[in-house]
């Protein structure tokens, strides 16, 4: 059962939008993807209602989620811990909510951040201490690229597809990696230049020093800066993109900093914490803050019940998801009023996505 306050007894005709949309064979407009891991399902949500409308096996040790641009398709990375013992990605058919065959990476184990630009799949693969990306079209891995960093963990691809960034929780880094046009000349001597010289696009990586135990991140929405958490020092890393360096590094009154999100409007950051590292525990029990991003200082700060982990932004703006791992529930934060809104039941919660077809959000 859902437990909401007065302000979200909200309406319930999208469950009629659901089974229409499941009729027709297309995926709903819009659907909550929220992985459990005390299950190892995926939890689909109806956004409106805050029902679960299904639960779909993810495969062993889930951990991040996202969904295809038609809505079609949720990706799932099978982490298997540092070890690597998993070398693959689940995949769930969103239109008939059953799994479908995995994604073998082969050689590549660890799986962990994904994302979706340009009809691909990207992901970090960290035993390798790379990032990858999977055509659909064609099904296999055709690209790899080397960070050189230890546990390559979440990922962001710019939707021009040339920019990416990733955090590295042992190297306590951000890679920042883009694309540069490189001259390269004929041998000395030839006549002419052989086939294959002359200028092309190649990747340059920098590696920019965060904190211990970087992790979740996230850019403005602008573009302009990167914040990453640190969960080893307690502390958040406040990157300018365009120079690729530190512009501040300051305390943040939360255990265990594990995840990191701008608001649409980019005025506020959500951080979440475990707990499970960092310093002394705060009075309070805090697992949210909200900070003022031009100030950096504490609007207001959560005991959510449990440590959390990830946040999702509603793409209208008004609300924030917040995966209270320890505490078998996401929350619902209204970003207006910055109160919980209502709770949605989930057995371990981590990563969650938005899935939205063609007129959804």
């Amino acid at each position: 059962m859902i437990r909401r306050s007065g302000l979200q007894r909200l309406m319930v005709p999208a469950a009629m939008l659901l089974a229409a949309s499941l009729g027709s064979g297309t995926a709903p407009a819009a659907q909550l993807l929220v992985l459990e891991k005390g299950s190892s399902t995926l939890a689909i949500v109806d956004p409106v209602s805050l029902e679960v409308s299904a639960r779909v096996p993810s495969g062993p040790d889930p951990h991040e989620v996202i969904a295809s641009g038609d809505a079609t398709r949720a990706y799932i990375s099978n982490y298997g811990g540092e070890g690597g013992s998993l070398n693959f990605i689940s995949v769930i058919d969103l239109v008939m909510r059953r799994p479908l065959p995995p994604i073998d990476l082969g050689a590549l184990h660890s799986a962990h951040g994904l994302d979706f630009q340009g009809g691909e799949l990207y992901f970090t693969a960290e035993t390798n201490k790379v990032i990858g990306r999977y055509d659909p079209a064609t099904q296999r891995v055709d690209w790899v690229l080397g960070t050189g960093q230890d546990r390559t963990h979440m990922i962001r691809v710019a939707p021009d597809l040339e920019h990416i960034y990733t955090s590295n929780v042992a190297s306590g880094t951000i890679s920042i990696l883009r694309t540069q046009m490189r001259g390269f000349g004929p041998p000395p001597g030839a006549a002419r230049p052989p086939s294959g010289f002359g200028p092309r696009k190649v990747w340059e990586v920098t590696n920019v020093p965060a904190g211990r135990g970087a992790e979740g991140f996230d850019l403005s929405p602008d573009g302009r800066q990167l914040w990453a958490a640190n969960a080893q020092d307690g502390t958040i890393t406040v990157i300018d993109v365009a120079g690729m360096k530190v512009l501040a590094t300051f305390a943040v009154a939360v255990k265990g900093a594990n995840r990191l999100k701008f608001t649409l409007d980019g005025r506020r950051v959500l951080v979440t914490g475990l707990g499970a590292f960092g310093p002394a525990p705060q009075a309070g029990g805090n697992n949210l803050v909200v900070l003022d991003a031009a100030s950096h200082r504490l609007i207001k700060a959560f005991d959510l019940g449990g440590g959390s982990a990830g946040i999702l932004m509603d793409p209208s703006g008004t609300r924030a998801f917040v995966a209270v791992n320890q505490g078998g529930k996401v929350a619902v934060i209204d970003l207006r009023t910055l109160q919980v809104a209502a709770e949605i039941p989930a057995n371990q919660p981590d990563g969650m996505a938005w899935a939205s077809g063609p007129g959804g959000h």
